[in-house]
């Protein structure tokens, strides 16, 4: 009887927790399958003419706005005689409007310090036409015209006759860019890979002799059509109030008005493949072979509800962990392929489609398809291990910790191109705070089995229809497959039986224990620059500036003298290459693949570089990880790995991926361009080429690297960003303290390298297309300071801005290209300047006149007041942002310390820009531009 009592009190107890479960399990489905909400920082609403807008007020950068104007238009929507328009329709928004002439728009937006194609820009795609206007609001007239733009851009473009007459060279110069092998190719392929689909006759780009030649009216058609208010998103985000945006928006948009009878916006349709089939492209002028296997295309599942979202975050498990599988192959001392990948994503709108790829090796086809088909199919028969996923959840969840943490600090930028695909796309926009929730609620609870019934859902049967896709160049030495041949290839992949992936264990951390530390020897403080500055017992020094720029970000930075002209022109390929060889070999007793798994759920990363006359070592992290990122600093000083597996695995590669690079012109090109300016000096600047790889001696390139980074004596350390000094000194003690140095001094070596002086012009002659390339140059010596780099910088960014009106504007000679060029203090006193333009062939000398026109402008009268005070502006405007970035910080301060110069002149920047004058530009013109020191090359077409 005494267990009476305790039966009859089990029963309820049960009871309860059953309905408990049941009630929590329909709690949790109840929420799954809420529609997801949208994020209430920003405002969305809808015109009476159905124009929609996103407004969002954001901090990030200060006195900034980002404004678009979305076009839910692109070239999916031409008639047969329109195409290519779409895209052209776009150029001449920047031609003239109501309220803007001709170049008027460009000229107002450089002057408040707007940059044409780096910040002023649009893009038109097959189902959209997109344009990017930044503006600066400490004007409130720069808003105001800003806005006036916009609606411009959306009611009153003028297509006037000669202007549109002028833009067809500039748009058909575009067109002639992208030619060469790979749009010959393309044109083979696509009709096949989007067949039955409008899209497969629609590329924006469109068809040169309908740009030569189309009537205006046909223009005007197109935006008559489509750029009507319904189809029609304007986004605002950045330092404005919602109200006032939101007013901006009514006053310019409210009025504007639909057709009477507005032609339907149809969604086009890509039918699902009915056959399996497979196309070979092959061009002499390809460089390397890629083949890619295409399953059929279907409807892309909208997400419209949690439930939906936490599928999502299924679907990106599963593609990091096949991904990363597919890496793990590229680590054998005889790769299948160099790279490739397999994925379900977006192909066009709305439709999406699994389809994998890869870039051949030395093998060729058959290694490649039969790796990309067995992992395929090793992951829908047996799916991932436990290790995989868990490693995979540590990572996602700490890319959202990070954009969690920096909520208020996310560039105004990242949130406009969310709110354009909502427009466009409909992808949810919950905001970070909801994600977040998501990802804590959900992705710990994603089960393995879980996602292993995706992949075996979601990865195509082998026997699926699907089409093969080989491109690559045409070789005596490498056999092309038939179509059939290509098939029956994929057919015979397909029946190797495949086992479980089996997984390697490695170690839990990164070090098993911390070495023995150094000591903080001496430390400084900076008020002015709010800079801490150590020299530790080794004589490292190490300069820390906490900031609060990012609320989760660490960039690290160092560098000293010394590099790879310490060493013999026969060592040069050793030394060139030999940090680049660590890297793929790994530290201590960690792969590059062993060294992924151990940090997951870390954000940190270091790279080390050997360059010509220094040693640097570059990084960043976020602020919880800045001990693991001091750690990989340490590994990578004292326990670089040797791996002779990973070694041939990388040489092999390159082999493969530059053997038959000769065969694009633009690589011959350039390969002549070096070799006219240096004169085939040993140590000349070139390009890779296949027969280099076989020449590095494994253990060599080892003990360069050991010699330049095994003694950190001389070495300079900053640190930026998100950290307590107080934290993070005994880790800087710990970490770079205790790396070896031996007191001895180290620098550079003036090998003597010098480009050719005095007048010399040469022409290269390769490639079928009618495509040529103009390069310009003026080298020399010179003395450097920092005063001096300032007058050339400016020299160049007007010289830009001349060239553009009269080699694109006037002219509609181009499309892009320009002048670069800097002062160099190391391994001598030298000056650089150079400009290049890609053209057609029938233009190249009247381009080159109308190019050394413009400089002798500029030598003999100077700039405008007007134009200088435009590329003043634009630096303002860049340095308003970029002193509040700690990547700028870190570089500034590194070059601080390599050219011995006062790290306070960054705070005195705008008064330096501000004191240049038009005068100082033409003595530098005329000081560096010599007519008399110029080298020309030109690359002509074959014939």
């Amino acid at each position: 009887m005494t267990y009476l009592k305790p039966k009859l009190f089990l029963k309820p107890f049960a009871l309860l927790t059953l309905l408990l479960i049941m009630s929590n399990l329909l709690l949790a489905q109840d929420k799954l399958s809420q529609k997801i909400p949208v994020d209430s920082n920003v405002k969305i609403g809808k015109l009476t003419n159905g124009l929609t807008y996103y407004i969002r007020k954001n901090m990030k950068p200060e006195k900034k706005v980002e404004l678009r104007l979305v076009i839910n238009a692109g070239s999916i929507l031409e008639d047969d005689d329109q195409q290519g328009l779409a895209h052209f329709t776009e150029h001449m928004a920047f031609n003239g409007s109501k309220n803007f002439k001709k170049n008027d728009l460009v000229s107002f937006l450089q002057s408040i310090g707007v940059e044409f194609g780096a910040d002023l820009n649009a893009y038109t795609s097959f189902d959209e036409t997109v344009y990017i206007l930044p503006i600066p609001t400490d004007k409130k007239e720069n808003i105001d015209k800003g806005f006036q733009i916009l609606e411009d851009w959306g009611s009153t473009i003028a297509f006037e006759g000669g202007e549109i007459d002028k833009e067809r060279g500039v748009v058909l110069e575009e067109s002639r860019l992208g030619k060469g092998a790979q749009e010959r190719m393309q044109k083979v392929y696509f009709p096949k890979l989007l067949e039955g689909s409008k899209y497969s006759d629609r590329l924006p780009i469109g068809k040169d002799d309908i740009l030569k030649n189309f009537k205006y009216d046909v223009i005007k058609r197109f935006y008559k059509d489509w750029y009507r208010p319904d189809l029609m998103a304007v986004v605002v985000v950045g330092d404005i109030e919602v109200a006032e945006a939101e007013k901006y928006i009514k006053t310019h948009f409210e009025k504007l008005k639909n057709p009477t009878k507005p032609r339907p916006r149809i969604e086009p349709v890509v039918p699902g493949r009915q056959k399996s089939e497979a196309v070979i492209a092959t061009d002499k002028e390809a460089t390397n072979h890629f083949v890619q296997i295409y399953y059929s295309t279907q409807k892309a599942s909208p997400e419209n509800t949690i439930g939906d979202y936490r599928a999502y975050m299924v679907r990106n498990l599963f593609t990091s962990m096949l991904s990363q599988r597919l890496q793990e192959l590229t680590q054998s001392a005889n790769p299948p392929f160099i790279f490739g990948g397999s994925s379900l994503s977006g192909f066009v709108r709305g439709h999406e489609a699994y389809a994998s790829y890869a870039v051949l090796g030395k093998g060729g086809v058959e290694p490649a398809l039969n790796a990309i088909v067995q992992e395929n199919e090793r992951a829908r028969k047996f799916g991932f291990t436990p290790a995989e996923l868990e490693r995979t959840k540590k990572t996602m969840m700490k890319g959202m910790d990070r954009a969690y943490n920096e909520r208020d600090k996310t560039e105004s930028e990242n949130f406009v191109q969310e709110y354009v695909n909502n427009f466009l796309e409909k992808e949810p926009i919950p905001g970070i705070e909801n994600e977040y929730i998501y990802y804590q609620d959900y992705l710990n609870n994603i089960s393995l089995e879980e996602v292993n019934q995706y992949a075996a859902k979601v990865i195509p049967a082998t026997n699926a229809n699907k089409l093969i896709v080989l491109t690559g160049p045409e070789k005596a030495d490498f056999k092309i497959p038939t179509s059939t041949e290509l098939l029956t290839l994929a057919e015979n992949a397909s029946k190797v039986e495949v086992k479980a992936y089996e997984e390697k264990a490695v170690a839990a951390s990164l070090m098993e224990k911390a070495p023995a530390p150094g000591k903080i020897t001496a430390e400084k403080e900076n008020k002015e620059l709010r800079l801490t500055e150590l020299t530790l017992s080794n004589h490292v020094k190490v300069i820390l500036k906490p900031t609060d720029f990012k609320n989760d970000q660490v960039v690290f930075t160092g560098s000293r003298f010394g590099g790879q002209y310490l060493y013999s022109a026969a060592d040069r390929n050793n030394a060139e290459f030999a940090s680049t060889i660590v890297s793929q070999m790994g530290i201590d007793q960690f792969s590059p693949v062993d060294l992924r798994k151990v940090l997951a759920g870390k954000n940190a990363s270091i790279t080390p570089r050997i360059g010509a006359i220094s040693e640097t070592v570059n990084g960043q992290s976020s602020a919880t990880d800045v001990e693991t990122l001091l750690q990989l600093v340490h590994l990578y000083f004292t326990r670089p790995r040797k791996d002779d597996e990973l070694f041939q695995s990388f040489i092999s590669k390159q082999q493969a991926m530059y053997q038959n690079m000769a065969a694009d012109p633009q690589f011959t090109f350039q390969d002549s361009v070096f070799r006219t300016l240096y004169k085939n000096h040993p140590w000349a600047p070139r390009v890779p080429k296949a027969e280099i790889f076989g020449q590095i001696n494994e253990q060599r390139a080892l003990d360069i690297y050991r010699e330049r980074f095994g003694d950190a004596s001389g070495f300079t350390f900053v640190l930026v960003g998100a950290f307590d000094i107080a934290k993070i000194k005994p880790l800087i003690a710990t970490y770079l303290g205790s790396l070896p140095a031996t007191g001895k001094s180290s620098t550079f070596k003036d090998i003597g390298l010098r480009p050719v002086k005095g007048s010399l012009k040469k022409e290269v002659r390769k490639g079928t297309e009618q495509k040529s390339f103009i390069r310009m140059f003026w080298n020399g010596e010179a003395p450097y300071s920092d005063s001096e780099q300032l007058k050339v910088q400016a020299l160049i960014e007007v010289l830009n801005i001349k060239l553009i009106e009269s080699l694109r504007e006037e002219m509609s000679g181009v499309y892009g290209g320009g002048m670069f060029g800097n002062l160099n203090k190391f391994p001598y006193n030298n000056f650089s300047i150079g400009a290049s333009f890609p053209c057609g062939p029938e233009n190249v000398d009247k381009l080159i006149a109308a190019a050394l026109s413009e400089i002798e402008k500029i030598k003999t009268t100077g700039p405008s007041e007007a134009d200088l005070n435009k590329v003043k502006e634009t630096w303002k405007q860049q340095y308003e942002v970029n002193i509040k970035d700690n990547n700028f910080w870190a570089r500034q301060l590194i070059q601080s310390i390599e050219y011995g110069s006062d790290a306070s002149n960054v705070l005195s920047y705008e008064k330096r820009i501000a004191a240049l004058t038009p005068k100082d530009v033409k003595e530098t013109a005329a000081k560096y531009l010599d007519a008399k020191n110029y080298i020309q090359v030109v690359l002509y077409p074959e014939k």
